[in-house]
Formats: structure tokens, sequence, C-alpha cells
């Protein structure tokens, strides 16, 4: 059984921080459970781009207010507590915090912890990694 404390996480290295969010890694893939888990804050007033070429990603709002567009069709979504959207065809896209947004994302396949957002918006694939 894995237990951890988001509270105690958060001012360690799995807390990982980049242009107005912070995730704290609760789970990472040398955990062992085939996707990580992550618990992110995007500032209020911010708005990030990703495209997570390489992973699927399933994130469901806390709290919070914002909206995210799917950059292939521009259709827009509104996030807000109790909404969870899924990344489940590589979707590029627009995320927007109107509000500080409180989320839980979970990655497959899952984080190292040691990933960067590549110039994309993407995280590298697992076999780059490790090389």
């Amino acid at each position: 059984m894995i237990v951890r404390d988001f509270h105690k996480l958060k001012d360690t290295d799995r807390a990982v921080s980049d242009a107005r969010w912070t995730s704290v890694r609760m789970l990472l893939a040398d955990d062992g459970m085939g996707f990580s888990f992550h618990i992110t804050v995007l500032q209020a007033g911010s708005e990030h781009t990703f495209h997570y070429k390489h992973h699927f990603e399933s994130v469901y709002c806390i709290s919070g207010k914002g909206s995210i567009t799917d950059l292939a069709s521009g259709e827009t979504y509104q996030i807000r507590p109790g909404v969870m959207y899924a990344l489940d065809q590589h979707d590029h896209h627009t995320l927007r915090a109107e509000e500080e947004l409180v989320m839980a994302c979970c990655f497959n396949p899952p984080v190292t912890g040691t990933e960067v957002h590549r110039e994309d918006g993407s995280y590298a694939p697992v076999e780059e990694l490790a090389d």
C-alpha cells in the first residue's frame, strides 16, 4: 500500500513548477502503478497550451473555473468542479484558468517526475527518457 500526504509532498522534489502552474506528483512511474497521479494548480489568469503526443491524460477539476479548447476542432468546454476531461486522442489543447484551478490528473504511461514540457507542449516519449 502506498500512502502519501499532499501537504508533505508539496515542499519536496515531487512538486514541479513552470509557467504559472505547480504539479505535485503523488504517484510516479517508479511506484509501479502503470499511471502517474498529480495534483496540479494553475494560477488564475494563466493560459497553457499542451500537446501530450506520447501520453494520455485524464483530468478532474476539484476547484476553480476555466476552459479547455480543442485546438483541432476549435471547440471550447467549460471547466468547473466536477468536470472531467480525457485527452484520449493526444489532443492538442489550450487550458485557461479564469480562477485558480485545482486539478487531479492521471497520465498513462506514467511520468517519471523528470519531464519538462518541450516547445510543442509535449513530454518526451518514455523510450527517450530511458536513454
